[in-house]
């Protein structure tokens, strides 16, 4: 082929790239870096309830923010959920998964029960959940014999929302690392077994160290939902004086800019939680050589 046959292809090629990839050029300028930029202004602004910007405020909105009483709360359980949440879903998904990974004539029953929540929406989970712990109607009280409102007693109600936040997790998580153990090459394995590798030697210095890039994906996206968790907090607690023991900065962003329409303080909410995800990642990346292993 001809130098100019081969520009016209290349030309052509980048023009077929071009409008491939307008389309969700587009829809990410529109529905996430044009708004992400919009919070970041109106975080620095006045804004009335019209959402409209009415003057420079400085920092003005992060000092009444950072003030308010229920701003430490929020923090608080929203660093909680992300503290609970992530390891204790990582280890459950993770037994299910050393516990399916041979393949077994139920493989298929008891693989569709696992990853039965990816099918579930958050909000129908909610009101599941909310029926299940209610206390009036709700088996959990019948099954351990108790007159507990889980969710409307303040000492048990973030827990309660991390068991559905938990349970929420478990399907997605299960099939990643279902995925990544069965991919582990057949002759690894063997080698294990004709060197007479303990069971749990085999689990803790093979296998795990073989799907640590699987583990490590599933950790960052994790925390990063636990960073942004609020429909519990809103769908079943909802406005209520003991949603103060739920609020998250996901939770208390939605009512400050939905509920009150102070776009300046939701802003510096969401601003607020954008950083402290940021700085976990980047933390969970500084450790990622030592720990995640790439190569087989």
């Amino acid at each position: 082929m001809s130098k100019s046959g081969k520009s016209i292809k290349k030309r052509r090629d980048n023009r077929r790239v071009f409008f491939l990839l307008l389309p969700i050029t587009i829809f990410a300028i529109a529905f996430v870096y044009f708004p992400f930029l919009r919070t970041i202004v109106n975080a620095f602004s006045l804004v009335n309830s019209k959402g409209e910007i009415k003057g420079f405020a400085g920092l003005e909105n992060f000092i009444y923010t950072y003030g308010r009483k229920d701003f430490l709360p929020a923090l608080r359980h929203t660093l909680i959920i992300a503290l609970f949440n992530v390891p204790i879903t990582l280890i459950i998904t993770l037994t299910l998964a050393l516990l399916s990974e041979k393949r077994r004539k139920l493989s298929a029953v008891y693989e569709t029960m696992f990853t039965l929540p990816m099918s579930v929406s958050m909000s129908a989970a909610c009101m599941i959940f909310k029926s299940m712990f209610s206390p009036s109607v709700g088996f959990i009280n019948y099954f351990f014999s108790l007159k507990l409102g889980w969710f409307e007693n303040s000492d048990t109600a973030l827990f309660s929302c991390i068991i559905l936040t938990v349970w929420m997790g478990i399907g997605f998580d299960y099939l990643l690392l279902l995925s990544a153990l069965r991919g582990i090459p057949k002759s690894v394995m063997e080698a294990t077994k004709v060197d007479g590798i303990s069971l749990m030697r085999r689990i803790f210095l093979v296998e795990i160290p073989l799907i640590s890039p699987t583990i490590f994906y599933i950790f960052c996206t994790n925390l990063v939902l636990c960073m942004m968790t609020s429909a519990p907090m809103i769908i079943i607690m909802g406005v209520r004086a003991e949603s103060a023991s739920t609020n998250t900065l996901m939770s208390m962003m939605y009512q400050s800019g939905f509920s009150s329409s102070d776009y300046g303080l939701a802003a510096v909410l969401s601003l607020t939680a954008f950083l402290l995800t940021l700085l976990f990642t980047i933390l969970s990346f500084v450790t990622e050589r030592r720990r995640v292993h790439y190569e087989a």
